[in-house]
C-alpha cells in the first residue's frame, strides 16, 4: 500500500485520502465525501443525478 494513502473515519464512515508531498495537497475520494454528507444509499446514482442537474442549470443560464 502506498504510504501516502490512508483511510480516515468521519462520522463512523471511511474516507479515502491521499497526500501528495510534492504539491503539499490532500486528495479526497469524492464518492466517500458524498456518502458522508448525504447518507445516500447509492452514491454513484446520486453523483450521476447531481452532474445531470448541474448540466441542466448551466444550459439554462447560458441561454
Amino acid at each position: 500500500m502506498n504510504e501516502n494513502f490512508v483511510i480516515q473515519l468521519f462520522e463512523g464512515k471511511k474516507v479515502r485520502i491521499v497526500w501528495d508531498a510534492e504539491q503539499e495537497k490532500y486528495y479526497f475520494s469524492v464518492a466517500d465525501i458524498v456518502q458522508v454528507l448525504t447518507d445516500s444509499a447509492d452514491v454513484k446514482q446520486y453523483i450521476k443525478r447531481m452532474r445531470a442537474r448541474e448540466r441542466r442549470c448551466l444550459d439554462v443560464t447560458q441561454n
